[in-house]
C-alpha cells in the first residue's frame, strides 16, 4: 500500500495492474476500507486491462482521521428541520479527496465505481469534476444470506 497527500489530507491507497491500463477508481462506502474490495473482483478488472486504484476514505482504514463520530440521526433531523448541520466534512470534501488522489497519481481522469456511499461520492465527483470521470457506476454491496440449521 502507499500514501498520497491529497486535498490537504493523507490518503492510503493501493494500485493493481499496469499504469498504462485504463484507470479505474474504486470508492468504498461508509466505514469500508480499500481491502473490502474483493481480491477476485479486482483481479478480474486488472485482467480486463484496468489499472485499479483502491483507497481508504477519510476516517477509515489508514487514511486521515477526524475528531468525533458523526451523529447520523442528529444530522438527518437537522436537515429535515431545514437547518445546516455542523459537520467535520461533506461528501463534496470526499469527492475532492478522490480528485486529489487522481492528481497525486498524475491521472487526468478515470472510470469510477462507487460501492454504497461510495456511489454518492462518485456522483459528487462527477458533478463537481466532470472532466475527471470517464464513466461512473454505482453498486450496492452484496448481502450475504445465512441459513439457520433446524
Amino acid at each position: 500500500m502507499a500514501r498520497a497527500h491529497a486535498n490537504g489530507i493523507e490518503i492510503e491507497y493501493e494500485t493493481s495492474g499496469l499504469p498504462a491500463g485504463r484507470p479505474l477508481l474504486l470508492i468504498m462506502g461508509l466505514g469500508g476500507q480499500l481491502l473490502h474490495w474483493e481480491e477476485g473482483f479486482v483481479a478480474r478488472l486488472v485482467a480486463e486491462g484496468h489499472y485499479a486504484i483502491r483507497f481508504d476514505n477519510r476516517d477509515s482504514g489508514l487514511s486521515a482521521r477526524f475528531e468525533g463520530t458523526p451523529d447520523l440521526p442528529a444530522l438527518m433531523a437537522a436537515r429535515l428541520a431545514g437547518q445546516q448541520p455542523s459537520v467535520a466534512y461533506t461528501l463534496g470534501d470526499m469527492a475532492r479527496d478522490a480528485a486529489g488522489l487522481l492528481d497525486a497519481l498524475d491521472l487526468p481522469a478515470a472510470h469510477v465505481i462507487g460501492m454504497s456511499m461510495g456511489g454518492m461520492i462518485a456522483q459528487e465527483l462527477a458533478i463537481r469534476h466532470p472532466e475527471r470521470v470517464k464513466s461512473r457506476l454505482s453498486v450496492r454491496p452484496r448481502r450475504r444470506v445465512f441459513a439457520l440449521a433446524a
